[in-house]
């Protein structure tokens, strides 16, 4: 199957002097209008004469333990009280190891689970276990990563769009540091497919300023606890602080660890992080630093419930097996920090909206 993309608007803006998010409204009326923000479909499909989803068991299964993929509790969750869906159950036993992964896989096939919504420990390597789930007669997707190359075994991939997020960011931390200098990227897993996007897309942006932002420096396989992304970024200002004049974080853990670090030292340095961890939330409202790209795991989890469980019951079929969709990423400043969330709850359901209406065939 071929992983053709497609995407939903992403919902990201450069960052000016003005930093103004369209549509900042209070996020109690916000959520409130987000419930209308689907099509007639979404509110057929959810309402108590929609599909029965009752028999649908769904496992979201990341590769291991991480702070990324806790909002695919709530997420599957309520897609399980909106929808019907039997039950979602999360599970982080894989420990980054791709044969004790599929373990966890398989345990949660051998318990009734039909359904499974996965980050994959290998690029390279999951798509044997969508194959062999496949074959079992189970719906797939990948969520928060696809497969490395062209080809996605499973139904769907539902992720952010990696490469422009992080090309968008890093135009945003460019801004913020008048249109020249040297800046450093810290991200993830060297191998991860999302993180060969995300070193190409900062290169992008970098590349638009004609040598006037240079690139001092990649690091790269840090987020794999907190305390290694510390010790890498001390170690970073300690020997280069003062030749650093922008960070820019594209992996969880580091985006905390440049935070604090920034922070701590006092150095004039910008950041633009990623994620919503709540010590990078502070850190704009204090404007130590210039913002974060925030990404959706929630949506990924209540969306992909969903169509996990559209696919399973035979509800509905995929117009184009392996399809990609980006699952949306939001550029948090000063001026949007405490009403982001009901945003991304909103293009969470334009996304479910657009597999109802434009990427799969319903009875």
């Amino acid at each position: 199957m071929l992983r053709r993309r497609s995407s939903v608007a992403f919902a990201a803006l450069a960052m000016s002097a003005g930093l103004v998010l369209a549509g900042c409204t209070p996020a109690e009326e916000a959520a409130e209008e987000s419930t209308d923000t689907g099509s007639e479909s979404t509110e057929e499909s959810t309402s108590t004469d929609g599909p029965d989803f009752s028999s649908v068991q769904v496992a979201l299964v990341p590769g291991g333990a991480h702070p990324y993929f806790q909002p695919w509790i709530a997420g599957g969750e309520a897609a399980v009280a909106e929808f019907g869906i039997g039950a979602t159950e999360f599970n982080e036993t894989g420990e980054w190891d791709q044969t004790k992964h599929n373990s966890a896989i398989d345990s949660m096939a051998a318990q009734g689970f039909n359904a499974f919504g996965i980050f994959g420990v290998s690029p390279t390597d999951i798509n044997t276990t969508f194959s062999n789930l496949n074959e079992q007669g189970f719906a797939t997707g990948s969520l928060a990563s696809c497969p490395a190359g062209d080809v996605n075994e499973a139904s769907f991939c539902l992720s952010t769009d990696t490469g422009e997020a992080a090309y968008l960011a890093t135009q945003a931390l460019i801004e913020q540091m008048g249109g020249e200098g040297a800046i450093v990227h810290l991200t993830g897993n060297a191998v991860d497919s999302n993180t060969v996007r995300r070193i190409d897309g900062v290169q992008a942006a970098i590349d638009e300023t004609d040598g006037a932002v240079t690139l001092l420096t990649t690091i790269t396989d840090i987020d794999t606890d907190l305390q290694s992304a510390q010790k890498a970024v001390t170690d970073l200002l300690a020997a280069q602080g003062d030749a650093v004049n922008g960070i820019v974080t594209t992996a969880y853990n580091p985006a905390v660890a440049a935070t604090e670090g920034v922070g701590d030292t006092g150095l004039p340095i910008k950041v633009i992080a990623i994620d919503d961890d709540q010590i990078i939330l502070d850190a704009i409202r204090e404007g130590t630093i210039s913002g974060t790209v925030v990404q959706n795991p929630w949506g990924q989890a209540y969306v992909g419930s969903w169509v996990l469980a559209a696919l399973q019951t035979g509800y509905c079929e995929m117009n184009e097996p392996g399809l990609y969709v980006d699952s949306g990423s939001f550029l948090v400043t000063t001026e949007n920090v405490d009403t982001y969330d009901a945003e991304r709850e909103a293009t969470s359901k334009e996304i479910l909206a657009a597999f109802q209406n434009d990427y799969m065939t319903c009875n």
